[in-house]
């Protein structure tokens, strides 16, 4: 009867774990994106400034791997987390800043009307607009290269995300944005220092898509606590046959990153088109408007992008900045050239997704 007993107890447990394990999974993923790049006039040469030509990682995409957990606790209620490392491709080294999971690291809840994270996240910017700029928010040659809010993240945030139909909506508050940087906000007494929240809609019907975000973060220091930096952005795209138009635009406020009020306005026009199922052709426009001095910019890309398969692309980028006044843009980002210089970029890669 012992026997008996135990076999049905050992019988009874492996079902059960056998069906925990067909409730729950994990999914490894990732991308590889690395080419060889040419840019001129780049900041820090012998004379200032100078060309420099070499191998670097995440043309079109950031390297990165991560873990994709999701758990159905029932009643259409799911555990979910994920954590995600970026990587520089050429050397090795971590990315944003060194840290293990610098590009997400949160544990939620996910039910019918939403779902309630928490831990290191992507801003509203960062989660939306990737519909919207024909380069697809890219970490150069894109929307990134003139405003690096667009692929902003907070630590200690806690997010809710939620789709009806067409309808996405999405809302953040982080208790300190960034704990490398000053204080790095939960300051005992001074809640304000390095806080940062935003939110965002967007709608897809068919062929169009619509959508809305703003962000708005605190100095991460006791001193600049009180300075905000405020952005709100608004883009469209449009799918007809072949081709796909996008345009948007960004109001920006910054007292934070100068330490003094700074505003301009960012427009941007672009579209693509599908030549065969494997080639791609984007072209797109970037034109900074600054409103309180003369660091006005336009920059000009080109993306060619022929898909071997699901999985693996390879492409050409090319891009022309043409600075006014003081402004220091690049097609990698800001103060990459020195003031008032104008750059020219180009880059041959592969990109594999796993």
């Amino acid at each position: 009867m012992k026997k008996t007993l135990l076999a049905m107890a050992v019988t009874t447990c492996a079902l059960s774990g056998a069906a925990f394990a067909q409730s729950s999974n994990v999914t490894l993923y990732g991308i590889a994106d690395a080419g060889v790049s040419f840019q001129s006039h780049v900041n820090g040469g012998a004379n200032g400034s100078g060309s420099v030509t070499g191998v670097t990682s995440g043309g079109l995409s950031g390297s990165r791997w991560g873990l994709r957990g999701v758990e159905d606790l029932g009643n259409n209620l799911k555990g979910i987390f994920v954590l995600e490392s970026g990587f520089d491709i050429d050397s090795g080294k971590s990315a944003q800043g060194g840290r293990l999971f610098g590009r997400q690291a949160y544990v939620g809840l996910q039910g019918n009307y939403g779902a309630v994270t928490l831990g290191r996240q992507q801003n509203a910017l960062y989660d939306l607009f990737g519909t919207y700029d024909p380069m697809a928010v890219g970490p150069m040659y894109s929307l990134n290269s003139v405003d690096n809010q667009f692929n902003g993240r907070a630590d200690n945030a806690i997010k809710y995300t939620g789709k009806f139909g067409g309808l996405t909506a999405t809302g953040f508050y982080s208790f300190g944005r960034d704990v490398t940087s000053g204080l790095g906000g939960e300051v005992p007494g001074h809640f304000k220092v390095g806080t940062n929240f935003g939110g965002g809609l967007a709608y897809a019907s068919g062929p169009f898509s619509v959508g809305a975000a703003y962000d708005q973060f605190q100095g991460s220091t006791l001193a600049s606590a009180d300075l905000t930096a405020k952005r709100a952005a608004i883009g469209a795209s449009y799918a007809f046959g072949n081709a796909k138009a996008f345009a948007g635009y960004r109001w920006m406020q910054d007292e934070v990153t100068t330490g003094k009020a700074r505003h301009d306005n960012l427009y941007w026009l672009g579209a693509n088109y599908k030549f065969t199922p494997a080639f791609t052709l984007t072209g797109a426009t970037y034109f900074t408007d600054a409103r309180t001095d003369s660091k006005d910019s336009w920059m000009f890309v080109l993306n060619a992008d022929y898909a071997f398969s699901k999985r693996t692309d390879a492409y050409l980028l090319l891009g022309y900045v043409k600075n006014k006044g003081n402004a220091t843009f690049g097609v990698t980002g800001n103060a990459n050239t020195l003031p008032g210089q104008n750059q020219t970029g180009a880059m041959v890669g592969v990109r594999h997704r796993f």
